[in-house]
């Protein structure tokens, strides 16, 4: 009851006409910005930052806030109809972009609106309900809990890779390499940077999406002398009953995965995607489908994605700790506002928090518009012809890069993973896998040096602490499981040929 009486509470703030007006724009543009390849909410939020000084402390937020969570929505449009994926949407290529060559691009559109709808609302619920609460929960985790918790993500490549295990490891390990390259933080020493001081931060997370996914997928068209895009601007929105029966299952399982994910420190929407997917093709009665352009493997990430972007929302305000580098801007711009963002926020600033949460959901409602029965408006700018297209497709892949650092070096990064996804696609191996290692490599790596800090060098801390022990428990029991999997079909396909040779 206290709940609905906050979030009563809440509504009376943010549906004022001014914040209405602000909860529009930040979605549009959010939409706008998830839509162009190239730009993302780190690099427009990091623009629009300084416009907000002018403005009411709760209206600048509720903007900021729509312009995150907007660009979620908005740039699975172009990973699925142009294989040109943000980092939050990598997921979306697999079987978004397989659909769209299949002539369903309207029905994986549709399907990714919508459970962005539902993983929004859920997460909004679990932020209401449980944000004054459920913050404390991340302090449960040591560092052994999220080595251990890292460890589950790679245990994801098994699911994520489209091509064999064998390859996916292989270019999970890539990943690993390239996250490490960079300056030590503890040491200090340079690794893996050859005496190139543009080296010295390490490499991007978007010079590599941008590079592998967006620029090679450009250079794979360009190869095959095609005239325009698979997408040819004729969509079908509206699913059929059996499909969209489909989505809903998939939908709440991602819009879970999503909602705790995005509360944990070091989880987050480009996490949530890949473990949202890896369930899906693990318990989805149409597994066998995922990969191929199934629905299930739209709506889980879909979900799940928009569901993390939400509860990312609960370490920054709650605890104080911004768990990407969005939620540092948004951390910035509280501040910029003279808010503290922490345990005292909610009671200093009731008008503040719960005027957010409740804008999230009005903003949730805008986006289903702006990306259902709108997007085939949306499109339009996907009917330009190809060659006019994919020049200003580079272009706002170069401006985002640029804008993110200003700095032309990580212009020539992004080219150059260009060239090796170009290189990846022509040898049939699948970059998904790259980005899981990229991302769970450093994090891996500094949650392991933590915990053999704090346990003087002894292994024993991963099996003493019970969240770290039942992760590490459960990874064993997968392995064997796995491994009792592989010979039991080599068994099968053995006796499959000794008995027509018999026969």
């Amino acid at each position: 009851m206290e709940v609905l009486n906050n979030l009563a509470f809440g509504f009376s703030h943010a549906l004022t006409l001014q914040n209405l007006m602000f909860c529009a724009l930040g979605c549009t543009v959010g939409t706008l910005v998830g839509l162009l390849p190239g730009l993302g909410p780190l690099a427009t939020i990091s623009l629009l930052l300084p416009l907000t000084y002018s403005i009411d402390t709760t209206g600048a937020l509720i903007m900021l806030a729509g312009i995150y969570y907007g660009a979620q929505y908005g740039d699975s449009v172009s990973a699925i109809t142009m294989k040109i994926p943000h980092a939050s949407s990598i997921v979306a290529c697999i079987d978004g972009y397989a659909m769209t060559l299949k002539g369903k691009t309207g029905l994986a559109l549709f399907t990714a609106g919508f459970s962005s709808f539902i993983g929004g609302t859920v997460a909004i619920v679990v932020l209401a309900f449980l944000a004054p609460s459920l913050g404390e929960v991340a302090f449960l985790f040591g560092p052994a809990d999220y080595c251990a918790l890292m460890l589950v993500g790679f245990v994801c490549v098994s699911f994520v890779t489209t091509g064999s295990l064998l390859n996916g490891l292989a270019m999970c390990m890539v990943g690993v390499l390239l996250g490490s390259i960079g300056t030590d933080v503890n040491s200090g020493l340079a690794r893996f940077t050859w005496d190139a001081p543009f080296l010295a931060d390490g490499v991007g997370i978007v010079s590599i999406a941008l590079g592998c996914f967006g620029i090679a997928e450009i250079a794979k068209n360009l190869d095959s002398r095609e005239e325009r895009s698979p997408f040819n601007g004729k969509i079908k929105l509206m699913p059929t009953w059996p499909e969209f029966k489909r989505i809903i299952p998939s939908a709440l399982r991602g819009s879970v995965v999503g909602s705790i994910l995005g509360i944990l420190p070091g989880g987050g929407p480009v996490i949530a995607q890949f473990a949202a997917y890896a369930l899906d093709k693990k318990v989805s009665k149409y597994k066998h489908e995922i990969g191929t352009g199934c629905i299930e493997g739209v709506a889980g990430q879909a979900a799940a994605d928009e569901a993390a972007a939400r509860t990312s929302f609960i370490p920054l305000m709650s605890i104080g700790i911004p768990e990407n580098a969005v939620m540092a801007l948004m951390m910035a711009a509280f501040i910029i506002k003279g808010i503290q963002p922490g345990p005292n926020m909610i009671a200093g600033h009731p008008e503040l928090f719960w005027g957010l949460v409740a804008s999230m959901w009005i903003g949730n409602c805008f986006l289903l518009v702006l990306n259902v029965p709108l997007v085939r408006y949306w499109l339009s700018v996907f009917k330009i012809p190809y060659n006019v297209l994919f020049p200003a497709i580079l272009f706002f892949c170069c401006i985002g890069t640029y804008s993110i650092n200003n700095n032309l070096d990580d212009v020539f990064i992004t080219v150059a993973f260009g060239a090796l996804g170009y290189l990846f696609m022509r040898l049939e191996m699948d970059p998904s896998p790259l980005m899981l290692g990229f991302i769970l490599g450093p994090m891996l790596e500094e949650n392991f040096r933590r915990s053999m800090l704090l346990s003087r060098g002894s292994f024993e801390v991963f099996i003493n602490r019970p969240i770290s022990g039942t992760l590490i428990s459960l990874i064993a029991a997968f392995v064997l499981w796995q491994i009792f999997v592989f010979f039991r079909q080599r068994g099968r396909a053995k006796e499959m040929v000794v008995a027509p040779a018999a026969s």
